[in-house]
């Protein structure tokens, strides 16, 4: 990874002083002096709070831990060392939604002292950034080679109610629900990240960053407007379990004045570690097919059987299809043995990794696509039996690099792993994590499925490309369907983490080939403008190819780019509607995706993101006049036009649909 290193302020200053000139109130102000944390101990407990500008945003929040055995680290302190320091520097990610990224943080550390019994010592850093705030806690190892963790006690204490959008906390579906709507005063257990509309205007984002064996932490309002951190548990109860020390994932709070703000904050990102692989030219991003749709609409089954979707003779089909529609990457499940009618009810599946299915051979299959310049997507799917995934992981990885597989998409289907322990608790996060590292070595890039929420790791693991963890496509196919809304809220929600796999594409929008009474609940343009507002590095083209085929929007499809320069939000309302700009990484052209709920909507946009003194050819892909996402969906009107910066450009959405213009650049 290229990094380009700016100034690392070195504004420390080490205060070690008497119990008579210790103070017990410290503050830190981000680089733009928007964002303040004061940290205070007020009769022997830490407490912080959080001020944008004149507002306050967290009124004094409680801090500390309770361990097993009823011990408390959360009162009767003192601070005993502090340091205050700033980090300014630019880096350049392999692959995003921006190419340079800023991380400018001033940063204040807290060394605590408990003034009798075990005399402890415990360290809370605090960054403060001009798009939120982050906080941690580093306990080193006191005596003791084992500590578990049965609470934290990090609280959010919200000056203000306000809106908050959610998806509930240990559910069998982990993150797969529709997203809530309520006032913050009216929350139970949520997810992160948690996304609120404060009374005062100000946009928030509760989540988490650089989470590794730790459990995830969940939000649990207490009283009122207060938020408290919530550790999944192990089935044994225990929360966390240490050897006698461990530093805990950032706590984040994204602070913004609109909610684009939200989405163009990468402060996740920054709080991870840099880059460890030395060797990324495998790691590509990329548009795939995929045998995939099929078996979701019901025209193939998962398993061997008459209608099996992973056989060889389909497989060189689709591997066609890539090739004619200038496709690189094909993703096929279901390739291997252990697949049954009854794969994704919860039970201790057994899946082979090595061995195929009846009428597929892997072999011909990669060769056949290396021929004809197309790279086979592999796939794993555990059935939550980690047990049997990992006795054959080193296996089945190596034979994918056997036969030149870069890429494998992992599921883990089912309420809980091994049967037993939560997705998202301490096992769940070291599992994630050892298969992460494990894939990097035999270099091949991952896309988890039923996955561990995204905390920013792929700035440090690059081969973590997108993970499923939200209400994807797929349940258009199957079940009663994700409303309009749905991808109006899931950028200010789930994307706030990171990238998902969302597969969209779907032009045949009321599967007419799939289970009767099914549609995807969106305009055919409103699938086209998903590839420029949800983000990921890889995306499906998740439609039959014969879908695709002669059907002159899918023009677009081929032609957006899945790696950019910058992004850029020109409107948004939360549930309402999105317009997003994404510059291409490798050329001067820009893409726009525009998107409503249920409601039709007018906008006159600014091309002032355009190039100054270019001119540019604007193809537009837009609803036709009169339809809606349940009322002649499928119909596209495609038009061009001459336009330069200067310009603005309306845009019409019909109910629940969208718009793409890809602005190519034609002068000078």
């Amino acid at each position: 990874m290229n990094q380009f290193f700016i100034c690392a302020l070195s504004l420390a200053f080490f205060i070690s002083c008497t119990n008579q000139e210790k103070t017990n109130s410290y503050q830190i102000s981000s680089p733009n002096a928007k964002n303040k944390i004061t940290f205070e101990i007020k009769e022997g407990i830490p407490v912080y709070r959080v001020a944008h500008g004149n507002t306050m945003i967290l009124n004094d929040s409680d801090l500390g831990f309770v361990f097993k055995d009823r011990d408390s680290l959360c009162g009767n302190f003192e601070v005993n060392a502090s340091n205050t320091s700033g980090f300014d520097e630019s880096w350049e990610q392999i692959w995003g939604e921006k190419k340079i990224i800023r991380n400018h943080y001033n940063e204040l550390s807290v060394m605590l002292k408990e003034r009798s019994g075990y005399e402890r010592e415990l360290e809370i850093q605090f960054r403060a950034f001009d798009d939120g705030i982050a906080l941690r806690y580093i306990y080193q190892r006191q005596g003791k080679d084992s500590l578990v963790i049965m609470d934290e006690l990090t609280t959010f204490n919200l000056t203000d109610d306000g809106d908050a959008w959610w998806i509930p906390a240990y559910q069998d579906n982990r993150y797969e629900y529709l997203t809530s709507k309520s006032a913050v005063s009216d929350l139970e257990i949520v997810h992160t990240p948690l996304t609120i509309k404060s009374n005062s205007g100000f946009f928030l984002s509760f989540h988490e960053a650089k989470l590794k064996d730790f459990a995830s932490m969940t939000l649990k309002r207490t009283r009122g407007t207060t938020l408290k951190a919530d550790l999944v548990p192990w089935a044994d109860g225990d929360r966390v379990k240490t050897d006698g020390s461990f530093t805990t994932p950032w706590r984040t709070l994204q602070i913004a004045e609109t909610p684009g703000d939200l989405i163009t904050s990468y402060m996740i990102l920054n709080l991870n570690d840099p880059n460890k692989l030395t060797d990324t030219s495998w790691i590509k991003p990329s548009k795939y097919l995929g045998i995939w749709w099929g078996m979701h609409i019901g025209k193939y089954t998962f398993w061997e059987s008459p209608t099996q979707g992973a056989t060889t003779e389909n497989a060189f089909a689709y591997i066609d299809y890539c090739k004619k529609f200038g496709i690189d990457h094909l993703l096929i499940e279901g390739w291997n043995k252990g697949w049954t009618p009854a794969w994704y009810e919860n039970a201790m599946h057994q899946f082979s990794f090595t061995r195929e299915a009846d009428g597929f051979d892997l072999k011909k299959v990669t060769d056949y696509a290396r021929a004809n310049g197309v790279s086979i997507i592999g796939y794993h799917e555990t059935g939550s039996n980690l047990i049997n995934y990992l006795d054959q992981i080193d296996a089945g990885m190596a034979l994918y690099k056997e036969v030149g597989i870069h890429d494998v998409k992992i599921g883990q289907v089912g309420s809980r792993l091994n049967m037993k322990e939560w997705h998202h608790g301490q096992f769940g996060v070291a599992y994630y994590r050892e298969v992460l590292e494990k894939a990097a070595e035999y270099q091949l890039t991952v896309n988890f499925h039923e996955p561990i929420k995204d905390t920013g790791e792929r700035r440090t693991y690059p081969n973590m490309m997108s993970r499923e963890g939200g209400r994807g496509m797929e349940y258009n196919a199957w079940s009663e369907g994700n409303p309009p809304s749905h991808t109006a809220i899931l950028p200010f929600t789930r994307f706030l983490s990171g990238p998902m796999d969302f597969t969209p594409g779907i032009l045949d929008v009321d599967i007419k080939q799939g289970f009767e009474g099914r549609d995807v609940h969106t305009t055919a343009a409103k699938q086209l403008a998903l590839y420029v507002v949800l983000y990921s590095p890889i995306q499906m083209l998740a439609d039959l190819p014969e879908n695709y085929e002669g059907h002159p929007a899918f023009k677009f499809l081929q032609e957006v780019p899945v790696d950019w320069e910058d992004t850029q939000v020109l409107n948004a309302e939360i549930g309402e509607y999105i317009t997003t700009v994404r510059k291409d990484k490798y050329s001067e052209d820009w893409f726009l995706g525009s998107l409503t709920n249920e409601k039709s909507r007018s906008f006159d946009i600014d091309l002032s993101f355009l190039d100054r003194e270019s001119t540019y050819e604007a193809q537009i892909y837009a609803d036709a006049k009169g339809i809606s996402w349940n009322k002649n969906a499928s119909e596209v009107v495609i038009s061009s036009k001459e336009v330069k910066s200067r310009d603005s450009l309306q845009i019409q959405l019909a109910p629940g649909g969208g718009m793409a213009i890809r602005f190519k650049k034609t002068q000078p």
